[in-house]
Parts: structure tokens; sequence; C-alpha cells
């Protein structure tokens, strides 16, 4: 078996002598070459590269934005589920990818898990996302969000480049200071339509063929998402009734989620999603406003054992194929914990089964 062993080494928890345990590890099972990378967009150039040689295994020692750039060199030039299985060792500061797919948080507990499912043969294949914003497009893992998620992950960010270290207080010191800002401002307006899915309990049936990533890819987000119930969309004219029937929900703040936990606080999950998977579409969250009240409320809400955020200011969405988020201003965006920018239009869709992890 081929491998490539990626390694960020400013990533928060790797080190050389994580990395040389892993590499050593793993010899016994993999024709192993390892790679350090050199900066940002390195990762994507790698998992391109090892989808053309025809690796066997791309394994990565890093945090989740080392995932995500791997990621997108293994799909971008379509689902490579048959290409490179990809695996992840986590060292960064939340790992929230790998955690999804049930390896430990310990870099040396999770490099022992690796070997048993390698050993084993096992693996399996997930969904992915696709976000078009301005003239890019880019996949993501886990997580899109736009509004004042992005914002509390700029504030980390910034702090980080200082040398701050990135902990769950770091996380919660950044959001409280951006609450505390928008006391008295009114919030972003993000207007959310989606293919197919289901909102509070009223079904919009998936406009794509379920498991033809072709039928995501050419699906349009062209059904409002409402807070009453949807309009069947799989009946022939009910996109077009639910367009005549109902405006977009507006919101402040939308969290797209691909898996469960959105994010972790230390080792405790935040289920903004509760009910998203690998194995379905897209689920969304989103708040009508970010009032510091009705934020925490909701945010003690996600903490909870698997209930899902409710409540009049909330809006939810699950399994849908394609979503789009349109802002009336440019809205800063995150992708698997790493800002992408502000932009006006984010367009998403789903892409299953386009990626085979061992797990």
């Amino acid at each position: 078996m081929r491998g490539l062993l990626v390694v960020n080494p400013v990533a928060t928890t790797t080190t050389e002598r994580v990395r040389d345990v892993l590499a050593t590890a793993l010899a016994a099972d993999v024709a192993l070459e390892t790679v350090v990378t050199k900066g940002r967009g390195h990762g994507v150039e790698l998992g391109a590269r090892a989808r053309e040689l025809g690796v066997d295994v791309v394994i990565v020692l890093g945090g989740d934005g080392t995932v995500n750039e791997i990621v997108n060199g293994l799909v971008g030039s379509g689902p490579a589920g048959e290409g490179p299985a990809l695996a992840v060792v986590p060292g960064g500061s939340t790992n929230v990818f790998a955690r999804a797919l049930g390896y430990s948080a310990s870099p040396v507990e999770a490099t022992g898990e690796l070997l048993a499912a390698l050993r084993e043969g096992r693996s399996r294949q997930v969904s992915v996302g696709r976000a078009r914003y301005g003239d890019q497009t880019r996949y993501f893992t886990f997580c899109l969000g736009m509004g004042l998620d992005a914002d509390v992950v700029a504030a980390v960010e910034r702090r980080r480049e200082k040398g701050r270290r990135s902990t769950a207080g770091l996380f919660l010191r950044c959001a409280t200071t951006e609450l505390v800002r928008r006391v008295g401002r009114s919030g972003p307006a993000i207007s959310i339509t989606a293919a197919g899915g289901v909102l509070d309990g009223g079904a919009a049936g998936r406009s794509a063929a379920d498991g033809d990533p072709a039928a995501a890819d050419g699906a349009e987000a062209d059904s409002p998402v409402t807070d009453g119930a949807a309009a069947d969309a799989s009946a022939p004219d009910g996109a077009e009734a639910a367009r005549r029937g109902r405006e977009p929900v507006e919101v402040s703040l939308a969290i797209v989620c691909n898996t469960r936990p959105w994010t972790y606080l230390n080792n405790r999950p935040v289920a903004a999603c509760p009910e998203a998977s690998f194995d379905i579409g897209l689920d969304l969250v989103g708040l009508r406003h970010t009032r510091l009240s009705s934020v925490l409320r909701t945010g003690l809400q996600m903490l909870g054992d698997d209930s899902a955020p409710r409540g009049r200011n909330v809006v939810t969405l699950h399994d849908a194929a394609a979503v789009t988020l349109r802002a009336d201003r440019p809205v800063a965006v995150q992708m698997d914990g790493e800002v992408l920018g502000s932009f006006e239009l984010v367009e998403l869709t789903d892409h299953p089964r386009a990626l085979r992890v061992i797990a």
C-alpha cells in the first residue's frame, strides 16, 4: 500500500515527535512518503498530486484547515470515491472532521485507531459540500458559516496571529466581544433558499437524485425556506407554488452543517444541527436576530444532549440538496473553521459519497 503523509508543522498540537511516531508506526503497513506543507494552498496541490499518482491513502497530520485543503485537492477534479482514501490524525486545536469520523482527539490514540482500520480494510464514502462565492469554488467537509459565526472565527484568527493559543476560552471571549459590539445595531439580512430538504416538519422533496453528485450539482436552490410547512417541491409545480406563496426567510446568522457536531468546546460537542450526517444532504440552522439573550439561549441548546435548537428566533433545514445564502451587503464567511472573506452570495450543493475515508 502506497501512502502519503502530509504534515502541517505549524498546526496547534503537531510536533516532530508525533510525526516521527506516526511515520514509524505506519512503516510496517504502508510504503510512506512524508511531505511537510509549506504554506496556505500547498495541501490542495498535494491532494491533487496524490490522486494523479494513484496513491492508496493520504494521511493528514494537522488540523481542519489542512484537511480541507487536502480534500479540495482530492475532489477538485470530481468525486474521489475510487481515488486515494483519506485518513486523519488530529494535530490542530479542534479537529472536528477527524472526531466526527470517530477518531480520538489524542494523536497517539488516533494513530492506533488508524492502524487498526488500515489492517482491517475499513473505509466508507462520505459526502462533501461545495460552495461557490465570488469567482471561487471550494469544497467543505463539515461546516460553512455566514454572519456572526464567521466574525467570531475571524476574531480568533486575528488573536492567533498575535501569538494567542486557540482554546475554548479564547473562542468564548471573542464570541462575547462580537455580540457586545452588535448591541443596538441591525445585523445583516441573509435570505435562505433551498432545493429539497425538511424544514420545521414541512417536507420539500429533494430536487437532486439521491446519490448522484451530478444531479446535486445541477439542482437549483429555488424553493424558499420558510418557517411554516414548505410546499412539496417533488410535485411538478411545487417549487413554483412555493415561490408564489412565500418569501424566503431572512436571518442574521446562518450555519450549514455536513455532519455533527458543528464544533467542540474542549471535549464537549456543539450540535448546531443534531441530525446532520455525512450520509445525507446539508443541514442548516439560522437565527433571525443575533441579540445577546437569544444567541446565549440557542448556544445552550446546542450544548444539550442531541436537542435541536428551537424557538421563534430559530430557522432550521434538514437534508437539502442545495442551499443559497444571499446577504444585503458583504458578510463574513467561514468554511471548516477558516475565514474565506466577505461575500453577498454563497451557493452550496451537496455531493454524496464524493470522498473515501479510512474510519
